[in-house]
């Protein structure tokens, strides 16, 4: 009989105990804080609902609906407000829209002339990527330098907190890969790619649906424990996995058959395992911190009418860019009060997200102040700094892929899951979840 031990209560460690549990597959949780959910933790503080991890799911897979249904939480969805579509990149130190179709793009003061020119040459452009292609030389050789410097230097910024010099194409944005390697061209492939997305019932991120939960991103990890019960066992670390003569594992002194190691991968270099993980350690993980800011509305003299503003690197800005929750979704802040998440560090600065507090909050008031027309000083904050913040999918991050699948092979009943190998994305981390879960218990539902 299958009994599985899940290290690690982070979103994807739940979602595959809940989904072997919906199997009929027993499984223990165990998770060495007081609290389950990983990165994901929601603060309700003077008013204000902040989010120290993601703000929200974008809803790209018919699985990532199906699990809130499941958990019978679809009425706790938080739609985003359509004022999140507006999407603001800084360029020549102002906050300009970015644009959201084809016609809008060419009427755009994001990006000049020359580069909309420029963009019009990318179906024609015949070249192909390879696995070793950084996304910088990618996005250069398809779309020109500027569209490097004010669209994916920032979008990567605020996603990955990452390099566009370092990162991989392949691995880190996968699709944007095999719409070249399939269509030869991006734009094509956008245009094309669009049918089979349908067919396969996907949504792209783009267009995909932005929610998160009435009471914040902690609903959801908080129910799956609800559902899993004494399956979850907080403030319970997990020293090693030891194999057994018969092939089974002994975990805390219980026999199972398969382990899912579901923590990022520095965590797993103390674990006593008969694999080696030694390589892991390579793995970047820059810290990024986020400075959550509460403020009168009549504060600002930009509307913050948006999802928040990326600031691209050539900007010479300190800070990577802010979000501003009290726009995007109802009651993140008292009436009358706007709420804005600032965040700081990253690869290309990392010794920004360990700085003292008041050294950061002095800056990040100064690129507000200039940026956003901000007066005076904030009535909240709250800080968030993450050490090890988004594993950076750099290339050469193949190794350490293939390394997972040879201790998988070569050690039945091991599996690796999370944002550190299917995509960093909370719905990536769900979906993680999901599809081990169906390795595991051979079944489908």
């Amino acid at each position: 009989m299958q009994k599985v031990a899940i290290i690690g209560a982070g979103i994807t460690g739940l979602t595959a105990a809940f989904e072997l549990k919906e199997r009929g597959v027993d499984c223990t949780v165990y998770e060495a804080s007081d609290r389950v959910g990983g990165v994901i933790q929601t603060v309700h503080e003077n008013g204000f609902l902040v989010e120290c991890g993601p703000n929200s799911i974008l809803d790209t897979h018919p699985n990532i609906g199906k699990l809130i249904a499941h958990l019978g939480i679809e009425g706790n969805k938080l739609p985003a407000n359509t004022a999140a579509q507006n999407r603001f990149i800084v360029r020549d130190g102002k906050p300009i829209a970015l644009p959201t179709s084809p016609p809008a793009l060419f009427k755009s003061k994001a990006f000049s002339g020359k580069a909309k020119l420029r963009l019009l040459r990318e179906p024609f452009i015949r070249s192909k990527s390879n696995e070793s292609e950084s996304l910088a030389d990618f996005v250069v050789r398809r779309l020109g330098q500027e569209f490097l410097d004010y669209a994916i230097n920032p979008f990567v910024g605020g996603v990955y907190a990452g390099d566009p010099a370092q990162l991989s194409t392949a691995l880190a944005f996968p699709k944007l890969y095999a719409l070249e390697q399939e269509y030869g061209s991006l734009i094509k492939g956008a245009i094309k790619g669009a049918k089979k997305r349908k067919k396969r019932a996907e949504t792209a991120s783009k267009d995909a649906r932005m929610f998160t939960f009435d009471d914040g991103m902690e609903v959801l990890p908080k129910q799956l424990a609800v559902k899993l019960g004494d399956a979850v066992r907080l403030n319970t670390s997990v020293e090693g996995c030891q194999r057994l003569d018969h092939g089974n594992w002994r975990i805390n002194g219980e026999e199972y058959t398969d382990a899912i190691l579901a923590i990022p991968t520095h965590t797993m270099l103390s674990l006593d395992v008969p694999f080696d993980l030694s390589s892991f350690a390579e793995i970047d993980y820059p810290p990024v911190a986020s400075l959550s800011l509460g403020f009168n509305e009549n504060q600002f003299l930009h509307p913050l009418n948006g999802f928040g503003m990326l600031i691209p690197k050539i900007e010479n800005r300190y800070a990577l860019g802010a979000l501003f929750p009290s726009s995007i979704f109802p009651e993140r802040a008292p009436v009358g009060m706007a709420l804005l998440t600032v965040f700081i560090g990253g690869s290309m600065a990392p010794e920004k997200a360990l700085q003292d507090e008041g050294e950061m909050l002095a800056n990040v008031l100064k690129d507000l102040q200039d940026l956003l027309g901000l007066s005076g000083e904030p009535e909240y904050q709250r800080l968030s700094v993450a050490p090890k913040a988004i594993p950076q999918y750099v290339v050469g991050y193949e190794k350490y892929l293939n390394q997972m699948k040879k201790i998988e092979a070569e050690h039945p009943g091991i599996h690796f899951a999370g944002h550190y190998r299917d995509g960093i994305s909370v719905g990536n981390s769900i979906l993680s979840g999901i599809n081990v879960a169906k390795q595991i218990s051979g079944t489908t539902r």
